[in-house]
């Protein structure tokens, strides 16, 4: 059950965000979200199926449905991914200053039947809760949290995610759920990104830092990633609009010193872009410098258009930095 987990981190991986406007509004799922969720992200696949160059994320998951085991699945579960996953929420909880539980949210058009015989046969589990009904992936499957769950609600929405995650999912869907916008935690700053956004991201850098390995940096990213240290809060938003993705960020600090820190940082690693896209790719300095850096008294926001061939010269170039 190997490869439930791994379409569920393909998926929700919102970092992978390299490659039809954005229409709608954010999605259901998020009524379901628990409120210590110290991350949450959001991703409208529905608004690429069309974008004229290819996307990482569905990169990826072609890698999985090339696999044996993996398109066996999709084939016995009639899972398309690309047709017919709409939406995807990805939430994480940290607890004591330890990796959270990690919940993922699909929506989108499913056949329950079929999705449950086929995890049934690769020796999933029915366990019955207040709420509906979940299947406990093999023990090889889990993690720090136990072993790995999935709910395939109805038609439109699967959950997967840490067992225990699941079940309380279920359970809050069951009391019918709250007003993301208006409840507590992430849900007070869910006014800082655009809802129909193609994919958002808030992230409680204060509750999530202690569970996450140390962030490094080296060149220009250097400063940057000092400064990312004491922000409290980090909010992304992306829009692809045809061939280029309209991007912005916030770092949010209560310190002016940590503004300037990152503000200054920012402007530095714009200016390495510059430098690199003028041995490179001249043609991208134009794009590059109409990147905007701006503060105010709570935070520092970066934003700008990226036209396709930066994003895959940036993709290309992680890359060959990671060997993959």
């Amino acid at each position: 059950m190997k490869k439930m987990l791994a379409l569920s981190i393909v998926l929700a991986a919102c970092g992978a965000l390299a490659a039809a406007p954005a229409t709608g509004t954010s999605s259901g799922a998020l009524a379901f979200v628990p409120e210590d969720a110290t991350s949450v992200g959001f991703i409208r696949l529905a608004d690429l199926r069309s974008n004229p160059f290819q996307l990482r994320i569905f990169e990826e998951t072609d890698k999985i449905a090339a696999d044996g085991d993996g398109a066996r699945f999709l084939e016995e579960a009639g899972l398309h991914l690309r047709e017919d996953v709409d939406s995807v929420v990805v939430c994480t909880s940290s607890a004591d200053g330890r990796p959270g539980q990690s919940l993922v949210f699909f929506e989108g058009r499913f056949d329950p039947a079929r999705l449950v015989a086929a995890v049934t046969k690769r020796g999933a589990h029915a366990y019955g809760v207040r709420g509906g009904s979940y299947f406990r992936l093999k023990q090889e499957s889990g993690g720090e949290h136990g072993p790995g769950a999935v709910a395939f609600v109805d038609v439109h929405l699967v959950i997967a995610g840490a067992e225990s995650a699941v079940v309380t999912a279920l359970s809050n869907r069951a009391s019918g759920g709250h007003d993301f916008a208006s409840g507590g935690g992430l849900g007070r700053e869910y006014h800082r990104v655009n809802p129909a956004a193609t994919a958002w991201v808030l992230v409680d850098v204060d509750k999530w830092r202690p569970s996450r390995i140390s962030l490094r940096g080296d060149g220009a990213s250097a400063g940057l990633v000092s400064a990312l240290k004491t922000v409290s809060l980090v909010t992304f938003e992306a829009t692809v609009e045809g061939d280029s993705l309209a991007v912005k960020g916030t770092g949010l600090s209560s310190d002016e010193e940590t503004r300037g820190l990152l503000e200054d940082s920012l402007r530095g690693v714009t200016a390495a872009w510059r430098l690199a896209a003028q041995e490179k790719s001249p043609q991208l300095v134009a794009a590059i410098r109409k990147i905007q850096i701006s503060h105010d008294g709570e935070g520092v926001t970066i934003s700008g258009k990226l036209p396709g061939d930066l994003i895959r010269s940036l993709a290309a170039s992680a890359r060959t930095q990671t060997g993959k």
